[in-house]
């Protein structure tokens, strides 16, 4: 299947293919005669003058580089402001710390080729594959799209996956290797690689160094020769496809949107397609990469945004298709456009009570800006009010709860992730649950979701990641030798055993070298047990879990064990036990706290010692049947990093 991924769309010889490479990058260097010019405001540019495009790769293989560079050659930006070596389209405090691009970016970049003007409109998108739903909303949106490869890692999987969705959305690919400046970069294996794995011609590839400026203005060529111009009309209906938005303090909602067709001005009457909901244009533009307004607004073929008053990001949902209200509207919205469905659950809760309010603007708040995150309004009677919600990912998750402990000031607890199971009732009826705690006694079974894993990895290091998936639950479906030093394997497994350490756990056994990507499969019915956990006979709802009926006595264990050793000791003894319907499968116990009664007694008559302590074990048979036992936040937050 991977072998044939690329030939469908594998573009013509190419006129910019910087072949002579090995006589040194020199050769590379743009020279200051053809380092591109900024061209005037405004000339009407017509549709075969524009080019649409992403830049989509695995993390780290440098996207966010050679999109700084883009705009350095083409001026849109001032060299100077790459000279601190921060990203100009990764802006967030998150994204500049982590090395990584969360949030997608566009920009519009003006560009002159033989003595023609060229606008270009380029989309930079996150590599990690927590964020594939923002490239999927980038490439319904474009042409074409720049694959960069790192020169010293080679293809990897989220590679690999990234040209699955440019494939689905009829791209044309062409492929950019990147950092042959390395010292251990191996060109000529990764251009045969490029070839067996992905099935794109070596030859069509343009070889480049991003971080020092080598063959860029080969790639600005190659947009212009091998990404197909848009189509559309001008004439036609508006209709202009939301692939983003968020919210702004003093403006509102700011919509992203790609024309397919038509013209949007200032004062326009529009209308969302799903809802019916109609609005006044107050403002359009484009990215430079600042917001910069147009007063002649946007035409087919062009990438920009429009304010028009709406004040929740869920009035104009992104893949949704914006037209003009009345009879000069579109009759049928653009199709073809997915839903983004959370993978990841967890709770939030504010460790101190008092700030759930904040929490729930800050929550709302953050999800004005992201739209692949879901949320509900959750309590707990140990750890009070909160949220539950939905993640892409694990990734994701980190992102998001860090943003608000550090945007919004607040100190947050989260429970275990989950994932969201089917519960097939008694009589039949099915219901999605992702809180493992509202699962029911009676059932008639639980399904769980499971993915492909696609692994590229070194062949020396396949017995030992096989082992490790196997440890998961996986099943190995198809071993795959690409070359002498790439193997690719791939597995079945359920999404709950990949979203906990499994990422990590690759990373140690195959010494870093190996990669990873996933997709979802379908939900199957498995064996599976709800485990309840009870701390001095109160049940804990935050510690339910679903697990194996195989593996709950040591699930059970493990879990116990740990929370003897996390939940201080009290006066009386603390039973912690691990329940399936009702039967204890492990269990542990906390000692408590000896008061030494005897101490003043000395000599004389041992029934005086004996009624002491007889009057001790009353008072703790006592304070065992009413005293409680409150779990510290810090326990769950222990509970939840462990491994399975």
């Amino acid at each position: 299947m991977i072998t044939s991924l690329g030939l469908r769309r594998i573009s013509p010889p190419s006129k910019v293919w910087s072949g002579g490479w090995r006589r040194g990058l020199s050769g590379l260097l743009p020279s200051r005669e053809k380092e591109t010019e900024r061209i005037s405001k405004d000339p009407d540019l017509d549709l075969s003058k524009i080019r649409n495009f992403s830049i989509i790769a695995h993390v780290d293989h440098g996207k966010s580089t050679l999109a700084d560079q883009l705009m350095r050659f083409t001026n849109t930006v001032d060299a100077r402001r790459l000279e601190d070596g921060q990203q100009i389209l990764d802006d967030m405090d998150l994204e500049r710390e982590r090395g990584i691009t969360i949030k997608m970016r566009s920009v519009r970049m003006n560009y002159m080729n033989r003595n023609e003007n060229y606008q270009l409109n380029l989309i930079d998108t996150p590599g990690h594959v927590d964020f594939s739903y923002e490239v999927s909303r980038s490439l319904a949106a474009v042409e074409g799209a720049l694959l960069v490869i790192d020169a010293s890692q080679g293809v990897q999987a989220q590679t690999v996956a990234n040209v699955d969705l440019a494939i689905e959305n009829d791209l044309e690919i062409f492929t950019v290797l990147n950092k042959i400046d390395l010292p251990h970069a191996e060109t000529d294996k990764v251009l045969k690689e490029l070839e067996v794995v992905i099935g794109l011609d070596p030859k069509d590839a343009i070889l480049i160094s991003a971080k020092k400026g080598f063959g860029i203005d080969k790639v600005l060529e190659g947009v212009v020769d091998r990404i197909p111009h848009p189509t559309g009309s001008s004439r036609e209906p508006l209709k202009a496809l939301v692939f983003d938005s968020y919210y702004d303090v003093y403006k509102g909602v700011v919509v992203f949107v790609r024309l397919k067709g038509g013209r949007l001005r200032k004062g326009d009457k529009i209308q969302v397609m799903s809802s019916k909901s109609k609005y006044t244009v107050e403002e359009v533009g484009t990215f430079t990469p600042n917001m910069t307004k147009l007063d002649k607004g946007i035409s087919s073929g062009e990438v920009g945004y429009v304010m028009c008053g709406a004040k929740q990001i869920g009035d104009i949902p992104v893949g949704d298709t914006i037209t003009l209200s009345g009879e000069g509207g579109a009759a049928e919205p653009l199709p073809g456009y997915k839903k983004v469905k959370p993978m990841v659950f967890c709770g939030i809760f504010p460790i101190d009570g008092d700030d759930f309010k904040k929490l729930q603007t800050s929550v709302e708040k953050l999800k004005l800006n992201d739209a692949s995150l879901d949320y509900q309004v959750d309590s707990s009677s140990a750890l009070g009010m909160g949220f539950r919600c939905g993640f892409l990912g694990l990734l994701h998750m980190d992102i998001v709860i860090e943003r608000l402990e550090r945007e919004y000031d607040l100190s947050l607890l989260c429970t275990t992730p989950s994932v969201t199971y089917r519960v097939v009732q008694l009589d039949g009826s099915i219901e999605e649950l992702s809180n493992p705690s509202l699962i029911p006694k009676d059932l008639r079974e639980i399904q769980e979701p499971f993915v492909k894993v696609q692994v590229m990895l070194s062949p020396s290091k396949m017995g030992a990641v096989i082992d490790l998936f196997r440890s998961r639950r996986a099943t190995l479906l198809n071993t795959s030798h690409l070359s002498g030093e790439r193997a690719q394997l791939s597995f079945e497994m359920p999404l709950v055993e990949v979203i906990t350490d499994l990422h990590d756990s690759l990373k140690s056994v195959s010494r870093g070298y190996a990669s990873m990507d996933y997709q979802m499969s379908d939900y199957r019915p498995q064996a599976l047990v709800k485990m309840n956990i009870t701390v001095a006979e109160t049940e804990v709802g935050p510690l339910s879990t679903v697990v194996p009926r195989s593996d709950a006595h040591r699930r059970g264990k493990e879990l116990c064990g740990k929370l003897a050793e996390l939940i201080p000791r009290h006066q009386f003894k603390i039973s912690v036990q691990a329940k399936v319907g009702g039967k204890v499968v492990a269990s542990d116990h906390i000692n408590p706290f000896r008061k030494d009664v005897t101490s003043k007694c000395y000599g004389g008559d041992v029934t005086r010692k004996k009624k002491l302590l007889d009057k001790q074990k009353k008072g703790k048979k006592r304070m065992r049947q009413f005293g409680r036992v409150d779990v510290p936040n810090d326990v769950f937050r222990q509970i939840a990093k462990i491994k399975r």
